[in-house]
Parts: structure tokens; sequence; C-alpha cells
């Protein structure tokens, strides 16, 4: 926790000189006509309890010009009410208008991604309503991108917290390796900083597939998916960008714990991981890849083969070992159903 700690006091790291640092980087001068144009959208339920915080962290960022877009799964705690007033006084937060319930963040993300103006913007991020952004996030990530004109998109890893004061860095910045996009995301979706150029394509993607990207339940875990897919580069940053709220209603959060633990083997056991990897593969249009065709039937000879490589389809080792070892549960699991 110590080690935690002192990570935390460094991630603020002296803001004032690296933002200017970055900001002279980017080059764009110093006025807000100049700065980076970012669309942050915010997929909102029963938030306010933690927005207020989080929404003055997004609209508090330095070195970039910030305009919010929200969309709001409807609520009964003042959420709806409390933007409605935000909006009214702030020309640069945008409500859309509620719809039916969506029932999860991945539908509402991917509301946000239809109907957002992305080619007004340089750069496209996403947010959940409970987490607290560190005030040079998207300058570094937008820093980063001006660097490097060759990477499309950015995520980082986060800095957890927890109601009773504990702190942990999530690491998810491994190298990244051929299929890890199938089976795993490159960090929480709020993290995430894209080129506008490619979200449009990806906002025409979502509007095509609407009724089949219901089925998909990590909407971070399918971007990134659908941007390797497209041949696209993504860095994932060491530096954690923001502080990542744990609590009892997260609806993903780092599934730690022995309960999370018991609900991840049983999602695998009854196939339900598996499937979602099998659905992004075709939604991404790479089921017909050597690799993929090997296990997308999900049959037990499939899961033998990827428990065999999974060198190529998680970025750490010891996710590596556990991914070899559920592979070969599953495949007990489905020729015990009868399933070949």
């Amino acid at each position: 926790m110590a080690h935690s700690t002192t990570l935390a006091l460094g991630v603020d790291r002296a803001f004032n000189g690296v933002a200017a640092m970055m900001a002279a980087t980017i080059g764009r001068g110093n006025s807000n006509n100049d700065r980076l144009r970012v669309l942050v959208c915010l997929a909102a339920y029963q938030g306010m309890q933690w927005l207020p915080e989080q929404v003055d962290s997004i609209l508090a960022q330095q070195g970039v010009e910030v305009t919010l877009l929200v969309s709001i799964d409807p609520s009964t705690d003042g959420t709806q009410a409390w933007f409605e007033a935000l909006a009214a006084q702030r020309d640069n937060v945008h409500l859309l208008p509620t719809q039916q319930r969506f029932g999860c963040a991945a539908a509402n993300f991917f509301r946000l991604l239809r109907d957002a103006d992305v080619p007004a913007y340089d750069l496209i991020s996403l947010a959940d309503q409970d987490d607290i952004w560190l005030p040079d996030k998207l300058l570094r990530a937008a820093a980063y991108l001006e660097q490097h004109p060759e990477v499309d998109a950015y995520s980082s890893n986060v800095l957890a917290f927890w109601p009773d004061g504990r702190q942990r860095l999530v690491r998810k910045a491994q190298p990244q390796v051929s299929w890890d996009h199938l089976f795993e995301a490159p960090g929480p979706g709020c993290t995430f900083v894209m080129r506008s150029e490619p979200v449009s394509r990806l906002q025409h993607y979502c509007s095509e597939h609407e009724r089949t990207l219901g089925e998909v339940v990590s909407h971070d875990w399918f971007i990134y998916a659908w941007f390797r897919a497209q041949g696209l580069k993504w860095f994932i940053d060491p530096e954690p960008g923001l502080r990542y709220r744990q609590h009892d209603s997260n609806e993903l959060g780092m599934n730690r714990g022995l309960a999370a633990y018991r609900s991840r083997l049983n999602k695998v056991l009854k196939g339900e991981w598996f499937a979602q990897a099998a659905l992004i593969a075709r939604l991404t249009d790479v089921e017909k890849e050597p690799f993929v065709r090997q296990w997308i039937s999900l049959r037990p000879a499939g899961f033998f083969y990827l428990a065999l490589r999974p060198h190529l389809c998680r970025r750490r080792w010891r996710d590596r070992l556990a991914f070899s070892m559920l592979c070969l549960l599953r495949c007990f699991v489905t020729r015990r159903s009868g399933r070949v």
C-alpha cells in the first residue's frame, strides 16, 4: 500500500511544469481556439453519488479544449436534472435526448458513438461516471498522439482506489501480441483517447451493425478489437491518467476478490467469455483468419488449440498461464456436455 500511495503522489508529478512542457510539444499555441478539440463521451446511469467530482475533473482538463457529450440511461436519482442544469450553464456540455432503457454501459456507449458529431473534433475520449481524471490526462494522450502520427489510439494504466483508502496500480501496458485484442481490452474504456478519423469509420460501422452490437457486453474490448483488426496502431501508456473508483455498483471493475473470481470462472464454464471472443472475431471480420478458424466454433479441439498458444492471446505472462488452464477446463466441460 505504501508503494501505491507513493505512486499516487508521483502521478500528480508537479503538474504545472509537465503541462507546460506538453503544451509546448503539441505546438498549438496558448489560446483556446488553437488547442486540440477533444470530445468526451460520457455514459451515465444512477450516478449522482459520483458525477459532480467526475465531471469537474473532466471539465478542468488542462491544455485542450473539452466538450462533454452525455447519454443518460433513464435514472431516478436526479442524474437527468443535474445534467440538464449543467448543460444550461455550460456551452461545452451537451445532453443527448434520453431514450429507452439501455440496460448496460456498452449499449449506451455505442449510442454515443453513433450520435456524436465526430468530425468536428480532433480526438474522441470515453468517460465512465465515477472516476477522477488527473489534470493532464487528455493533454498527455494528445501530446503522445501528436508526437507519434503513426499511432491511432491511446489508453493507459489506471490507479484503482477504494472507499477505505486503498490504492493499487492496474497495469495493462504489457507489450501487445498478435491476437490479444480478441481476448482482452487495452485498459478501461475511460482511458481511451482516439483520433477522430478512425472513430468516424467506427461510427459508420456502429450505425450499420446496431442490432448485432447489442450482443456485445464490453464496449472497450470491442473498440480495441475493431481498431486492431483494421490494422490501426494502439498505444498503451504505463503512466496512469485517472483514479479508477471501485465500489459495489461497478458494472465492470477490477474483478478482484473471491466473489469476482467465482463470477468470472462461472462465465468461462458457461462459455460466455469465449462466446464474446467469437462474437467479436465475427464482428471485426477476422473469423476466416487461419488462427481464428481453429477455435471460433468453440469445440473442444479449438479450446485445446488455444491452450497451447496463450502467448498469442494474452499480454501478461500470468494471464497466459490462467488462459491456458481455462481453455483446458473449457475443453473438458464442453466434452462432458456432449458437444463435439
